[in-house]
């Protein structure tokens, strides 16, 4: 049985080490308020080059079909994908290790000063930030979109964000439609 998942086709050109994947989790980690998709991208596909663009969402989109937090499915399935059981392992506690001990620190800190005006506002200013990484991110991700012919995925896309986005239906309902929709379209255009 392979290794190989169907994201990755190949290993990246050098296969980080466990160290190299635990630091790289750690950075994310550390380096997304607000949530970390743009940190994890920019990581794993502009600079260490371990993902194409392509490979980076086709990843990200099965780890936001399987249950649980999204960056917590992709540490998984990318270091299993590296170094099998421990590299999923090792990329899961660099990914959250870091974060609880810091979490947990600031945690005392607020129970005594959260009260404090400056403190408020910058909390907003973070939200802030946090959103246009967001649209940032959003928008890198929907490149490998658009070199592709205009079909099946963008109008399954467009419905999705006008369901959810645009007429505020339930995105349970709006998943529930158009995912088994998507997979009998898929399967009838492979025919």
């Amino acid at each position: 049985m392979s290794e190989t998942t169907p994201f990755l086709a190949e290993p990246p050109p050098t296969a980080p080490t466990l160290l190299q994947v635990f630091i790289a989790f750690s950075v994310i980690s550390l380096s997304g308020f607000g949530g970390v998709l743009y940190w994890s991208r920019r990581m794993m596909v502009e600079e260490r080059k371990w993902l194409t663009a392509e490979e980076f969402n086709e990843a990200y989109a099965l780890c936001n079909f399987l249950p649980g937090p999204n960056i917590v499915n992709f540490s998984v399935v990318f270091g299993r994908q590296i170094a099998g059981t421990w590299g999923a392992l090792v990329a899961l506690v660099g990914l959250l290790g870091p974060p609880f001990a810091i979490v947990t620190f600031f945690g005392f800190l607020y129970a005594y000063y959260g009260t404090i005006d400056f403190l408020q506002r910058m909390f907003g200013g973070v939200a802030a930030a946090a959103a246009g990484l967001t649209l940032s991110t959003s928008l890198k991700m929907l490149q490998p979109l658009l070199k592709e012919r205009l079909g099946t995925p963008h109008l399954m896309a467009l419905v999705a964000f006008a369901g959810v986005g645009v007429l505020r239906w339930p995105i349970y309902w709006v998943l529930g439609v158009l995912i088994p929709l998507s997979i009998a379209l898929a399967w009838w255009a492979r025919r």
